[in-house]
């Protein structure tokens, strides 16, 4: 029942390393777009962000869905299709001439990046041995994702300018579409990994509160957290997960098996990759607003200001793959997440409305190395020990903690920093103060993710020895209570 290890294992990481970077693309390239989008389609000012948050919801909503129908239905499958939404509703995107046909696409495109990215994880969990290989594959893996960030934003203001934003849609049909193919013929025939039925019920709970929370979370900073649809949406999503954990408990074939919570590494790793995104996910967007209305970067100037810290970000990944390997992933996080608080710490000393890009760019560098060091460990944390009939799963709860982080950070510290700043960007004095403020508080995060990975445990003699029962299973013998322990 495990899919057949493919002789040109480098070739295969390199497609997955390009899906991940189309997954990353997609997600930058439309910002530096939306303001000739909004006026050459007429879009309503309210409405104009819906071009982002549709992709928001559907990607996050339907992720469980995704993770779970890789192990039900093949990793390849759910690959390809994920690459195939991409590129047709990228080509629906690109031809819309209306906001509303426009915002479907983005809600397909979502839908393709929820199969997509477990379906992508999961075949790096599962062709690449736990361990020292598995790492180095992740570490590839996410540097992708960071080199597509820093492609995003310059294709989008290069491609914008010289070609009208339909472009920025085109691009990805061509990128989709040509992995599209390779895909078909490189990557290994599977056989559906998880046993039993399609738990319907279990998939149509689960996926109706997850798309209810993360509209919430998207909508709230625009319509008021006190308003009627996110309060609604609020109630009902919660009810729905309640019925969702009764329907999983009962169930013969449950979409989410509540057992997988049992592996610590799982649950754990869930909760870092949750925080990651509250915290360095939500700096970009605190940068974007310095760099454009504080210091009057054009969109152009602003994508290459990125490069530094995207650069940095996929050295970072690099590295944390090979020091997860030397020195384990806990000591690995630990560092990155040092690396990470420091610069941060630094960028909010240094940050002003006349401090040059010099001076903060050291603050940049460090803090932008511990991200992509976490961002390989943190992974390579949470697949530890997950059984192959479970990777597709293990990989959409873990992706899951990373879209609801970032929803979830991305709103609170828009509220953090309105509430000192005032939300006025013609006072660009106090937008400064705001600013400042969100970067002391993603500080104050990444110092609480500290005690998020103390919950991971060393291996005895940090050995890199995988001990039993890191399945979310009882092991044979001696019996104990689960743990699940970290791959040095």
């Amino acid at each position: 029942m495990h899919s057949t290890r493919p002789r040109r294992l480098g070739a295969v990481l390199a497609l997955l390393a390009f899906a991940q970077m189309i997954i990353a693309i997609d997600y930058n390239i439309v910002f530096v777009s939306l303001p000739e989008i909004g006026a050459d389609l007429g879009f309503a000012a309210q409405d104009l962000q819906w071009v982002v948050s549709a992709y928001a919801v559907a990607f996050g909503g339907f992720l469980l869905l995704g993770g779970r129908a890789t192990d039900l239905f093949g990793r390849k499958r759910m690959f390809v299709l994920g690459l195939f939404l991409y590129a047709a509703s990228s080509l629906a995107g690109g031809f819309a001439g209306d906001p509303w046909l426009l915002i479907a696409a983005r809600a397909v495109q979502g839908l393709g990046g929820a199969f997509l990215a477990p379906a992508t994880l999961s075949l790096v969990t599962t062709l690449f041995a736990e361990g020292a290989e598995r790492n180095r594959a992740l570490s590839v893996w996410g540097g992708a994702g960071g080199s597509g960030m820093v492609l995003g934003s310059i294709l989008g203001g290069l491609l914008t300018d010289a070609f009208g934003w339909p472009s920025v849609f085109y691009v990805n049909v061509l990128l989709a579409g040509a992995a599209m193919v390779v895909a078909v013929r490189l990557l290994p025939d599977d056989t559906p990994q998880a046993g039993g039925g399609f738990d319907l019920p279990g998939a149509v709970t689960g996926t109706l509160g997850s798309t209810l929370f993360v509209f919430a979370l998207v909508q709230g900073p625009d319509a008021g957290w006190g308003s009627g649809q996110v309060l609604t949406s609020l109630a009902v999503a919660v009810v729905t997960f309640a019925l969702f954990l009764v329907i999983e408990r009962r169930s013969a074939a449950p979409m989410v098996p509540l057992r997988l919570f049992c592996n610590r590494n799982l649950s754990t790793g869930a909760g870092i990759t949750f925080l990651f995104m509250a915290t360095f996910g939500a700096l970009a967007y605190f940068l974007t607003q310095y760099w454009q209305v504080v210091q009057a970067y054009s969109a152009w100037t602003t994508g290459f200001a990125f490069v530094l810290p995207s650069g940095s970000v996929l050295v970072g990944t690099v590295v944390g793959g090979r020091w997860a390997t030397r020195f384990g992933v806990r000591t690995t996080l630990f560092i990155g997440l040092t690396m990470g608080l420091v610069g941060t710490v630094v960028l909010a000393l240094t940050l002003g409305q006349d401090a040059s890009y010099a001076s903060i760019a050291p603050a940049l560098l460090v803090l932008s190395l511990g991200q992509g060091i976490v961002f390989t460990t943190m992974f390579a944390a949470a697949t530890t020990g997950v059984r192959p009939a479970d990777q597709g799963i293990g990989s959409g709860i873990a992706t899951t903690g990373q879209q609801i982080g970032g929803a979830v950070g991305l709103a609170v510290l828009i509220a953090v920093a309105g509430a000192v700043g005032g939300g006025d960007t013609e006072d660009t004095g106090r937008l400064m103060d705001g600013v400042t403020t969100a970067t002391w508080a993603i500080a104050a995060g990444l110092a609480l993710t500290f005690l998020v990975v103390l919950n991971l445990r060393k291996p005895a003699g940090d050995d890199g020895a995988a001990p039993a029962g890191l399945d979310g299973t009882e092991p044979a013998a001696p019996p104990e209570p689960v743990r699940a322990t970290p791959t040095a």
